[in-house]
């Protein structure tokens, strides 16, 4: 099940990239990226026009879902394949598959195929977030990094703010070139990602890795088999209920994947898809247990906030993308800072640590939110909690990359973004959960206690309330013993309803909402704690001279790693004077 690739030139020794070539090589990354970003967005605020011209409303789930599988299940896989191939002919792989994807999703005729060619989508999308971290790292040593990844991040977060507005107006724009509108938020990808083609061709020209290694598929396979299931039951759950026998199968084929993953990427050692000697090595272990939480905390929160301002504020999805700004602001320039303070310190676990506590203060202040909280107030919140995770996001790729050997830094790389895809589905999952799973009966009780208020009881029965067909929703879904028996699946009715009817469910759903807030604090603070643990090392820099890992301190059992030099070894991280 694997084949092996034949030795290949290795780099020269101690070669540098100046500032200039760096950021030549970044014009393409960041193209590329910035289509892999901008699509998702994109897609989750036009769903529903989608979705209805389709007619697959309830299906299009699965056209979230295909991609979040595919994209990552193929993050750790195009990490081992640049490995052995190098990074430009695997980089310029993904983008072929993400623009055929893109091309295929904008002629779908229904939403099953939408799905499936959603899927071709995320099998490029994998490759483009961690492959640029990647070749950045093949590019400028560990100390340098930070600055060079605040693009990334900078390029997301604008993507995030872009998002809504763009998906908003190509959903309801009218057909352009005898295409509906919404076609081309994928078919404008194809002319981006050919500039993006020719610029990465042109300018990354990086050695393949040396010596003849082999590609797991097996490892690939049986990765499939125990991520796909959760990934699927992540997204799905709620519908399907968490103990509902579909779940409960997908859970034991689940378990059989991870137990055959482990087994075979143990015999398969060095060639495996995520080798197991980097699981010895601490920060690799502390760093994506940080991805996995850190994930969780973000992506979750990222799902509950625009639902609080879309249900209880009553906002669009444009607007409530507009009110986000604060956060991606927070985000894009906390991200730049600290990737200007770890190169002059050469130190990232202050700031994972600050970045932690930081979320975890700001989730907090939104688990207090209301449906009367200022909106002022709530930008502040959600501005901390951009800073917040700004500063852990920057740290976490350069922690799990301390130790980890030159020839496995593809494969600790994507690892990094596997995990906190992972962490990401598996904290929407929950806290969305936690959301639609009270909400329910918060609203009856919330109901309740508005029914013992006179002047409530009194306003149901006012001829000008109970003629208006606007809320009827409201009036008919109220049952014998007073309960609010209301279809949560559709809230579009909080939109005409009268307010004095509507305020009991707005509060039940900021009541909700709050609880979930606090779930995603948990998660904080969990990855506050394990960042405490983390080595304090000071990351090598140009002006370090490549240095021998001490006597029998290997990347299998040091805690730090082997230390690097200035761009030419790029294998380790930490320089041996900063050891712990």
């Amino acid at each position: 099940m694997a084949d092996t690739v034949p030795p290949a030139t290795s780099p020269p020794p101690g070669h540098q990239y100046d500032h200039r070539q760096v950021l030549r090589v970044l014009s393409g990354l960041l193209v590329g990226m910035f289509l892999s970003a901008l699509d998702q967005t994109v897609v989750a605020t036009a769903m529903r026009t989608i979705a209805d011209e389709l007619h697959g409303q309830t299906v299009q789930a699965w056209a979230t879902t295909t991609y979040l599988v595919t994209a990552t299940v193929a993050t750790p896989l195009y990490g081992k394949l640049s490995d052995l191939y190098g990074r430009r002919p695997v980089y310029l792989a993904a983008i072929g598959i993400f623009l055929l994807g893109s091309l295929l999703c904008g002629l779908a005729a229904s939403m099953p195929q939408l799905a499936a060619f959603r899927a071709v989508q995320g099998l490029g999308g994998g490759g483009l977030f961690s492959l640029a971290f990647v070749i950045v790292s093949d590019l400028v040593p560990p100390r340098e990094r930070g600055r060079y990844q605040a693009y990334f991040m900078a390029v997301f977060g604008s993507a995030s703010l872009l998002g809504p507005v763009v998906g908003g107006l190509f959903a309801g724009a009218p057909d352009l070139l005898g295409l509906a509108g919404w076609r081309w938020i994928f078919l404008v990808n194809v002319p981006i990602g050919v500039v993006a083609v020719l610029v990465v061709h042109r300018v990354l020209d990086l050695p393949v890795p040396g010596g003849g290694r082999r590609v797991d598929y097996l490892g690939a396979v049986t990765l499939v088999v125990a991520v796909v299931p959760l990934l699927t039951v992540a997204s799905h759950g709620r519908d399907w209920g968490w103990g509902s026998p579909t779940s409960v199968l997908l859970y034991l084929v689940a378990g059989f994947g991870l137990l055959a993953f482990v087994l075979v990427e143990r015999r398969s050692r060095d060639a495996a898809l995520l080798p197991p000697h980097l699981f010895r090595i601490r920060t690799f272990v502390l760093g994506n247990a940080l991805n996995v939480l850190v994930g969780m905390a973000m992506f979750g929160s990222l799902a509950v906030l625009p639902l609080y301002l879309q249900i209880v504020r009553g906002h669009s999805a444009m607007v409530a993308g507009l009110l986000l700004l604060p956060q991606t602001l927070g985000n894009v320039v906390a991200t730049i800072i600290v990737g200007h303070l770890i190169t002059a310190s050469g130190r990232v676990r202050p700031f994972a640590v600050f970045g932690s506590a930081t979320s975890a203060v700001a989730l907090l202040l939104l688990s207090t939110v209301g449906t009367d909280t200022p909106l002022a107030l709530v930008g502040l919140h959600a501005l901390l909690l951009g800073v917040g995770v700004g500063v852990a996001m920057q740290t976490l790729t350069l922690i799990v990359q301390i130790g980890a050997p030159r020839a496995d830094l593809g494969s600790a790389t994507s690892s990094s973004h596997f995990f906190r895809q992972i962490g990401g589905s598996a904290g929407t999952a929950v806290l969305l959960s936690v959301l639609f799973g009270l909400v329910g009966g918060r609203v009856d009780h919330a109901f309740a206690a508005a029914r013992a208020d006179p002047d409530f009881a009194q306003h149901l029965t006012e001829p000008a309330v109970t003629e208006d067909p606007a809320n009827r929703p409201v009036l008919d879904a109220v049952t014998e013993d007073g309960r609010l028996a209301v279809d949560l699946d559709n809230t579009e009715f909080l939109a005409t309803v009268d307010p004095v009817l509507a305020a009991p469910v707005l509060a039940a759903f900021a009541s909700a909402a709050a609880t979930a807030f606090l779930v995603g604090a948990v998660a904080a603070v969990l990855a506050f704690l394990v960042a405490l643990l983390v080595p304090d090392a000071r990351l090598a820099g140009r002006e370090d001279p490549p240095t021998a890992p001490e006597p029998g301190v290997g990347p299998a059992t040091d805690p730090v790693g082997p230390v690097s030099g200035a761009g030419g070894d790029l294998g380790g991280q930490a320089s041996t004077r900063d050891r712990p």
